[in-house]
């Protein structure tokens, strides 16, 4: 009697099983916010175009494995407030913005200031969290920094557009300055990152890397803003394993930077290689490395310690400006160390900048 009991019980549940399918197994469409509950639910999540309400953020917590196809262009309404205007999280995720447009509506709160006054101003705009891969998104007109990444385990976002070129212009609000101010392109305190063949116009740093390993910046476009840095480094971080490797720096400050705060101790950067990268029309430096964060070239602290910064492979050739200065190294007593190889580094143009501290740098001259 148990027996046929189990049985039953069994079959039952069975029928049970059968008759509910999978919550995930599904696509799920998103023409508004209020869709989005729902459209998570699913593997597949299709972004239709639409205009998010003034201070609310298009948040996705999406479930493991979930593809997500923009089909339209998504506009967000101006509010100043915090942000960020779109999240993302999940693992082993697929995005694909098949060339679809984030429109953070950047005129609107431009002022020339950025994040240092003026109006709030969404910032970051759009904060990455996931694994997997994120390609051909388009960001257009940002109202501070673009992208924050903080991804769960490794990621490559390929592909992308940032396009705050409007930025460039003064407005009525500027004072006479570039309106945009504070637009980085990307934000980084990660690992295992590749962001590669993106196109960047913005206004401040084309990458900044806080802290991590493992991250790979290779044949992306930069323009206009203050070329590729990593940093600035706070106290108590630590970044190595850095690749940057043949990129076009275009018309930036400078090509390549490393910032550290001259007031951060107990932070390390190491293994940071340049291979293959151009950079043309730099207006201060071809390349700058400087321990006195956020001063320029003033009196460099000590407590970052910064090794194996290296220039191999693929010949780095960068331009500067007549009044520029080719490259500037400013450590910190003893904080600079070992050998550093600039083989595969060459600058023309402009006059030679100052190295202080630090007898490392091998085959290279200015």
């Amino acid at each position: 009697m148990s027996a046929f009991v189990r049985l039953a019980a069994l079959l039952v549940f069975a029928r049970v099983a059968l008759a509910a399918p999978s919550a995930t197994d599904c696509t799920g469409t998103i023409s508004s916010l209020d869709d989005v509950d729902d459209a998570v639910k699913c593997t597949t999540v299709n972004i239709n175009s639409f205009t998010v309400p003034a201070g609310e953020t298009f948040n996705l917590d999406l479930a493991t494995g979930t593809t997500v196809n923009m089909q339209g262009d998504v506009t967000f309404a101006v509010k100043n407030w915090d942000g960020p205007l779109f999240q993302v999280s999940g693992k082993s995720i697929t995005f694909n913005g098949n060339g679809h447009t984030f429109d953070g509506n950047g005129p609107s709160y431009w002022d020339g200031q950025g994040g240092n006054g003026g109006v709030t101003k969404p910032a970051p705009m759009m904060k990455i969290k996931i694994s997997g891969t994120y390609t051909n998104v388009k960001v257009l007109n940002s109202p501070a920094r673009v992208y924050s990444v903080s991804n769960p385990a490794a990621l490559t976002m390929s592909q992308l557009t940032i396009d705050d070129s409007a930025g460039d212009a003064p407005n009525s609000k500027s004072d006479g300055k570039a309106a945009g101010h504070n637009t980085d392109g990307f934000d980084v305190s990660t690992t295992d990152l590749t962001i590669e063949d993106s196109t960047i116009h913005n206004q401040d740093d084309c990458l900044a890397i806080n802290k991590g390993s493992n991250i790979v910046f290779q044949r992306n476009t930069c323009t206009g803003g203050h070329g590729i840095s990593v940093g600035s480094i706070d106290s108590d971080v630590t970044v190595s394993g850095i690749v940057i490797s043949g990129n076009t720096i275009t018309n930036n400050d400078q090509a390549l930077r490393i910032k550290t705060k001259s007031a951060a101790s107990s932070s390390t950067v190491t293994n940071i290689t340049y291979s293959g990268n151009t950079g043309t029309g730099l207006r201060q430096f071809g390349v700058l490395i400087d321990q006195s964060y956020p001063d320029t070239l003033g009196t460099p602290g000590s407590g970052v310690k910064l090794s194996a910064v290296n220039f191999v492979g693929a010949t780095n050739s960068l331009t500067v400006n007549s009044d520029a200065e080719r490259v500037a190294v400013n450590c910190g007593s003893g904080s600079c160390t070992g050998t550093w190889d600039w083989s595969a580094l060459k600058v023309t143009g402009g006059k030679a900048g100052p190295i202080t501290n630090f007898s490392g740098i091998k085959n290279f001259s200015q």
